[in-house]
C-alpha cells in the first residue's frame, strides 16, 4: 500500500437531531475526528486513533454513549462497546456495563488481554476491576436530558438500531474500527438476555445494523466506491428490513463516504489536513485543520 496518508471518519448517530442540539453534535464529531487525526499524525496506530475518537464522544453528553446514554427501565446507564483491528480482524466487546466512563477502553482490553470476544454484565465488571479501570458513579453518566426522557418515557431521538457512535480510521495498511453505544431501546428491560433476543429478531436493533455493515463490506470488496457501497447497503437495509440508518466507509486508498437514509447524521472526517463535517443531507463544511486548531486556541 505504500505510505498512505492518515484518514479518519466519525459519525455520532443517524436519526433525528433536535435543533438545539445541532451545534453541539457538529462540534462533538469535529472534536472526535481531530483528536483521532492528531494521534495518526504523530505516528500512532489506527486503533489508538479510533479509540481516542470514541472516548471523546463517550465523554460528550450530546451523544448516546458514556455520559448522556439512554437509561434502562430502572433508570441506569447500561452500555455496550466494540472495537476491531482491521489488520488481523481481532475484536473485543463488552455489553451491559455500568459505572465505567469509557466502555471502549474496556472493549479494547478484552481484545488484547483475553481469549474472549465479548464480556457481559458481571463478567465485564469483574474484568474491569482486575484491569484497574476506575469506577465512575452511575449518576455522573446520567444527564438531565436522559433522566427527563426516561421519566416521560419518550421515544429516543433516532432509530433504535442507529443510535450509536462509530469511527473508522486508516493509517497506511492498518485500519481500526470502533463502535461505542448504549441501550437504544426505550427504558430497556433489565434482563440483557431478553433484550438481546429482541434485537436479533431482524427488524429491531443490532441485527439489521450488523447485516447492513457486512453487506456494505461485501459490496466494498467487490470493487465499488465507498459512496456506492454505502448507498447500496442503505438501500438494501431499507428494502429488506424496513430500516433507516447511516454508514461510514473508508478504503485502503483513503477514499471515504459518510451516507445516511435518516433525516440527519452527525459526521466528520479529516484527510490531507482538511476537515469536512455536516449533519444534513448535502451539508458539507470544509476547513483546514490548522485553521480550526488556531481558532480553538484563541477561544481557550
Amino acid at each position: 500500500f505504500g505510505r498512505m496518508k492518515p484518514v479518519i471518519v466519525v459519525h455520532g448517530g443517524a436519526g433525528r437531531i433536535f435543533k438545539e442540539r445541532e451545534e453541539g453534535s457538529r462540534a462533538g464529531v469535529v472534536k472526535a475526528a481531530l483528536r483521532g487525526y492528531g494521534i495518526l499524525k504523530q505516528g500512532g496506530s489506527a486503533l489508538d486513533a479510533v479509540e481516542e475518537a470514541v472516548r471523546s464522544m463517550e465523554d460528550d453528553p450530546h451523544f448516546n454513549a458514556g455520559c448522556g446514554s439512554v437509561l434502562n427501565e430502572k433508570g441506569e446507564v447500561e452500555m455496550d462497546a466494540i472495537i476491531m483491528d482491521g489488520k488481523n480482524l481481532d475484536s473485543g466487546a463488552v455489553s451491559a456495563v455500568k459505572c465505567i466512563a469509557n466502555p471502549i477502553k474496556l472493549a479494547r482490553l478484552v481484545m488484547e488481554k483475553t481469549k474472549h470476544m465479548l464480556l457481559t454484565d458481571r463478567g465485564a465488571h469483574l474484568f474491569a476491576q482486575v484491569m484497574g479501570i476506575p469506577e465512575t458513579p452511575g449518576e455522573k453518566l446520567i444527564t438531565e436530558r436522559s433522566r427527563d426522557r426516561w421519566k416521560k418515557n419518550l421515544e429516543p431521538d433516532s432509530n433504535p438500531e442507529e443510535f450509536q457512535n462509530v469511527v473508522v480510521g486508516v493509517k497506511r495498511d492498518a485500519t481500526g474500527w470502533c463502535s461505542s453505544k448504549t441501550s437504544h431501546l426505550k427504558n430497556k428491560q433489565l434482563s440483557y438476555e431478553v433484550e438481546r433476543k429482541v434485537r436479533w429478531k431482524g427488524k429491531e436493533g443490532k441485527s439489521s445494523g450488523v447485516k447492513n455493515v457486512f453487506y456494505a463490506f461485501i459490496l466494498f470488496f467487490s470493487g465499488m466506491s465507498p459512496e456506492m457501497a454505502a448507498d447500496t447497503a442503505l438501500d438494501y437495509m431499507k428494502t429488506r428490513v424496513g430500516g433507516l440508518g447511516g454508514v461510514i466507509v473508508v478504503n485502503n486508498s483513503g477514499e471515504w463516504a459518510a451516507r445516511f437514509s435518516t433525516k440527519q447524521m452527525s459526521w466528520a472526517t479529516v484527510k490531507d489536513d482538511q476537515l469536512h463535517y455536516g449533519i444534513y443531507a448535502g451539508e458539507r463544511h470544509t476547513k483546514s485543520v490548522d485553521e480550526v486548531l488556531a481558532s480553538e486556541m484563541r477561544d481557550s
